[in-house]
């Protein structure tokens, strides 16, 4: 039997228009359904990819306090691990929510709404401490279970801009699907899904950024991030504020894909922020949250009844979101009666015949003992059986290499502008520095040439990484957090789909300023130049990368870019030379690009000029080249070394950058 037949997966169409995944195991002939089934049949692991009841009870979450205040001297000499104390955030919320329903979280700001999301998908923030219990069709849930079976939408889309609406959700089916499933399949999927959320007008229209380029609009927007969530057919979603930024209409929209993914048997959980009447009408179920709080869970019929029964009628005019948020706020110079009015509230919904029901239903349900389906969650949450990426490392190396190339080809910043940048810059310099002579002022205009094209490229380079890699991060840190694909991977075809453009930048620059300036005419030459100065772009390619990834956010980085340059440009030997250079500063002169590079274009350009004319007798005047690398502290012998520094400096920062977003992960993931 071959490897390809003894792990042939088996793919069927599910009832619900979906996929259904079965997979043949090496080791005996049983077959290992992916749908759901009442009761598991004995030695058979099940995957239930619908109908998931999702209950939470008990569920507590504690902030860590803020430092207590110490005086100056302690802060600065003492570990500073005193608290103030913990603050109760959510106070004993018990939920549930059913498979076929949409179930809106509201609350005014700070009611809880959104730490309770959070608690609910495992994304709770380090500085909380969470207890309670949270299951899955009566199984007690851990994070790596919950994150296979469920889907979270963001309230932030961050996008690819410069990627069509097609092309990302290809992306998102490369990554995010079983590697079990074949390239067919995902390409019907994504067809499944374009004509599903109404995205068929705009398939082929890149995506765009929000006030920089133009694309889809806010709504499209927001449609294709529950495209790309519901590719795999998730049994469970969670959206925090999907409506935010959205005109009534367009939320209307939105709220309308939302509702027809719970017809479909998913269940649906959401956060929002004053939903119009129309749209609150459309949820299932209400969560009210209150001080953190469970107010009330029900319909909205019956939260409606509820009220009514304390004497809080919603009138007929009225939408009953607006009137049950602000019933629930607290108000500034009110808050005592304001917070006796929640506890009031809280109090008799637990009391009441609804709540009652409610909450014994989610204890009873949290509360399921280990038997067959317990030792199923275990299993399947175990590093042997749950991969946290569903793609192989291959299979992520081409889809994000593919994405990555085709980003840089259609990034107008990174091709169409800087190309040009380069051919005026390059233009501009040859046309000051034209047909210098090998003389006195020639010397002097020529080395100032060579090390401007230094500081071009440096500068030129780092920024423009800056600008488009620190404009990814977010995108990345996402999906990588998704489970999408590795750091190393990202890494790796971040680089290689830039390099064309980074070796083109620098060999444009010298075939345009070369011979304008009047270098050494020798072609060998030229080409050593040209060599020279790519090492050094792509030396401050490798920094920018570094100074990006160290950094967090944009701005920050080009903050601290220019400071961090300048020491490295100082000890470049033409401000200051060579032998001049402080003994406790040798170890950031050895680190500096502009030395080596600088170096070995001197070289390049005056090694082997035996006579320089002398036009004033009553100057200093070089007799030949080798006297002007000696004035500059510069030796031939170095020549290779210059070359093996300068490719050690390229090797070297990449190697930081790739372990400072190494570093910059975990932290994320802590």
């Amino acid at each position: 039997m071959t490897i390809h037949e003894e792990h042939e997966p088996l793919l069927q169409a599910a009832p619900n228009g979906g996929y259904r995944s079965t997979y043949r195991g090496s080791n005996n002939d049983n077959v290992l359904p992916l749908d759901p089934v009442k009761k598991p049949k004995e030695g058979v692991q099940l995957y239930p990819t619908e109908s998931l009841t999702y209950t939470w009870s008990g569920i507590n979450v504690f902030g860590r306090g803020e430092p207590k205040k110490r005086k100056i001297i302690s802060k600065l000499f003492c570990r500073n691990t005193e608290r103030s104390g913990r603050k109760h955030i959510l106070k004993n919320v018990t939920g549930m929510a059913l498979p076929g329903e949409l179930m809106a979280l509201m609350g005014s700001s700070g009611a809880g709404k959104t730490t309770l999301l959070n608690t609910l998908n495992f994304r709770s923030p380090p500085s909380v401490e969470v207890t309670g219990r949270r299951a899955l069709n009566g199984i007690p849930v851990n994070a790596k279970t919950l994150s296979s079976l469920s889907a979270y939408v963001q309230q932030d889309d961050l996008f690819i801009g410069t990627l069509t609406v097609r092309e990302h959700l290809i992306f998102q089916a490369l990554v995010r699907m079983d590697r079990h499933i074949p390239f067919e399949t995902r390409m019907a999927r994504v067809e499944e899904v374009i004509s599903e959320l109404t995205l068929s007008r705009c398939q082929n229209t890149i995506i765009g950024v929000p006030g920089k380029l133009k694309g889809i609009s806010g709504g499209e927007m927001k449609r294709l991030s529950f495209a790309s969530e519901v590719l795999t057919d998730p049994p469970l979603m969670f959206c925090d504020e999907p409506t935010s930024g959205l005109d009534s209409f367009m939320a209307q929209n939105v709220v309308t894909v939302l509702k027809s993914l719970a017809e479909k048997g998913k269940t649906v959980i959401c956060t929002i922020h004053q939903p119009s009447s129309e749209v609150y009408g459309m949820f299932d179920k209400v969560l009210l949250m209150a001080e953190g709080k469970m107010a009330f869970l029900g319909t909205p019929t019956e939260a409606n009844e509820f009220f009514k029964t304390m004497g809080a009628a919603c009138p007929s005019n009225y939408n009953p979101a607006d009137f049950f948020i602000q019933l629930l706020a607290v108000v500034p110079t009110r808050e005592e009666t304001c917070r006796n009015m929640i506890e009031m509230v809280c109090d008799s919904y637990k009391n009441s015949d609804i709540g009652e029901k409610m909450i014994l239903q989610a204890e009873l349900a949290t509360q399921g003992t280990k038997n067959n389906w317990g030792i199923w969650a275990d299993n399947w949450a175990s590093p042997k059986n749950l991969s946290p990426y569903k793609a192989s490392w291959t299979a992520q190396f081409r889809a994000v290499l593919w994405r990555s190339w085709l980003s840089v080809m259609k990034e107008p910043v990174l091709i169409k502008v800087r190309m040009l940048q380069t051919f005026m810059v390059a233009l501009m310099i040859g046309v000051i520095y034209f047909g210098q002579e090998l003389d006195q002022d020639g010397v002097m205009n020529i080395n100032g040439a060579l090390f401007i094209c230094l500081t071009n490229m440096t500068f030129q380079n780092v920024f423009a990484v800056i600008n488009v890699f620190c404009s990814e991060l977010p995108v990345f840190l996402r999906e990588h957090m998704n489970g999408m694909y590795r750091t190393d991977i990202y890494f790796l075809c971040k680089t290689l789909a830039e390099v064309p453009v980074f070796l083109a930048v620098p060999l444009i620059f010298t075939s345009v300023i070369y011979y304008m300036v009047g270098l050494n005419p020798a072609f060998v030459r030229f080409l050593s130049a040209a060599l020279i100065i790519t090492l050094v772009s792509n030396v401050a390619t490798s920094f920018g990368y570094f100074i990006s990834c160290v950094s967090s956010s944009i701005s920050v980085a080009l903050s601290i870019g220019p400071p961090v340059i300048i020491p490295f440009l100082l000890f470049g030997g033409f401000f200051l030379n060579a032998g001049s250079v402080p003994p406790y500063f040798k170890w950031l002169s050895q680190l500096s690009w502009f030395k080596y590079g600088n170096e070995a274009l001197l070289i390049n350009q005056w090694e082997g000029i035996e006579t320089i004319s002398c036009t004033r007798s009553n100057t200093t005047c070089p007799r030949d080249g080798h006297v002007i690398l000696e004035t500059y502290n510069f030796s031939e012998e170095n020549y290779l070394g210059d070359y093996l520094a300068l490719t050690g400096l390229i090797v070297g920062f990449r190697v930081l950058a790739f372990f400072a977003l190494l570093s910059k992960t975990y932290s994320k993931r802590r």
